[in-house]
């Protein structure tokens, strides 16, 4: 694999450390926020139970005949030249199979100049990423609960290596619309590699995922609580650019309690006015908060913004996600109702 190839992975996929969940596993566009109302809300939100099938390429147990003939479209503007973006639709069969789910994820990593070990130019190389999705969610009978599966056909080429993969998702819900409340897990991307890229089989980026909303009582918020990452409870690292030294040349490594890795698992957001054609959303990432911020230096990373707007059958969304003082991220999404 030539120089560039490996700087591609080390770019996307994080440099492995003890402590890290990156580097970790392959086909980690499968994790990325997939719409902006889930980016507005600090990113991978799974407590909607409504009108939108984007949702439910991250929770399957979202799946309901609200969504029915909605067909959601999303472009992601992401970091670095990067592009991506998802597609939903779904369609009530009746009410006995409920509904249909399917969708697309993308990813177009852009163009870059290859070279061998020796340097010299090989000429240019791109690479992408695409997921198709299947899902299906039911009320179990007599109670709130509802369950939902998608099956997920995974292709992935990086310059001349290529490789090919199946993952599942199954999500659980409880949806109690006397209050509006929900309460959810999702288990992301049980699977494996069936062709590798080289030789070795890799991991997914498999996660557990739990969530809670609800909006307030005679108040117009929606607010959002999301725990990311729960297959692993050491997520937070020391960062050595965040280590001093004393005059003595001692060197003291940031500390890392169990109120940090705690922290890191956390995501908030709020809807507010969510049930009226105008709405704001505002979120903030912890773990992205902490891992991106420079010391000394506000940098507003892992807050994260936007709005929706409904236009007769058409719904507009946008979002800006902030990484850092030098990296951003604008999100943009239309909903299509189709009826």
């Amino acid at each position: 694999m030539n120089q560039k190839v490996l700087f591609l992975l080390a770019s996307l996929f994080t440099v492995s450390a003890y402590a890290q969940i990156g580097g970790r596993s392959t086909y980690q566009f499968l994790n990325l926020v997939n719409n902006p109302r889930q980016a507005a809300l600090g990113g991978k939100t799974v407590t909607n139970y409504d009108y939108d099938p984007i949702q439910g390429l991250f929770n399957p147990a979202a799946i309901n005949p609200k969504m029915d003939n909605q067909l959601s479209i999303n472009y992601n503007n992401y970091i670095g030249d990067v592009n991506y973006g998802t597609v939903a639709y779904a369609y009530l069969w009746d009410r006995r199979t409920q509904v249909i789910h399917a969708g697309i994820t993308y990813i177009n990593y852009g163009n870059f100049d290859g070279y061998d070990e020796q340097g010299n130019a090989t000429g240019e190389f791109g690479g992408g990423d695409v997921a198709v999705s299947v899902g299906h969610a039911r009320n179990i009978p007599f109670t709130d609960f509802h369950v939902g599966a998608n099956v997920k056909l995974i292709s992935s080429k990086l310059e001349q290596y290529s490789s090919f993969g199946v993952a599942v998702d199954i999500g659980l819900m409880y949806h109690y619309e006397e209050w509006d409340l929900q309460v959810t897990g999702v288990a992301r991307n049980l699977g494996t590699q069936i062709t590798p890229y080289d030789i070795e089989l890799e991991q997914l980026p498999f996660e557990l995922i739990f969530g809670a909303s609800q909006i307030l009582n005679n108040i117009p918020l929606r607010w959002h609580f999301t725990l990311e990452n729960m297959q692993r409870w050491n997520v937070a690292f020391s960062n050595p650019d965040r280590e001093t030294t004393d005059l003595e040349g001692t060197v003291t490594k940031e500390n890392i309690n169990f109120f940090d890795h705690a922290l890191r698992h956390i995501i908030i957001g709020v809807e507010l006015f969510p049930e009226s054609a105008f709405n704001i959303r505002l979120g903030y990432n912890f773990r992205r908060g902490e891992e991106l911020r420079i010391v000394e230096r506000r940098a507003f990373a892992g807050i994260s913004a936007g709005f929706g707007i409904k236009l007769n059958k058409l719904r507009l969304s946008y979002a800006y996600s902030k990484y850092n003082s030098a990296a951003a991220s604008s999100f943009f999404g239309i909903n299509i109702d189709l009826q």
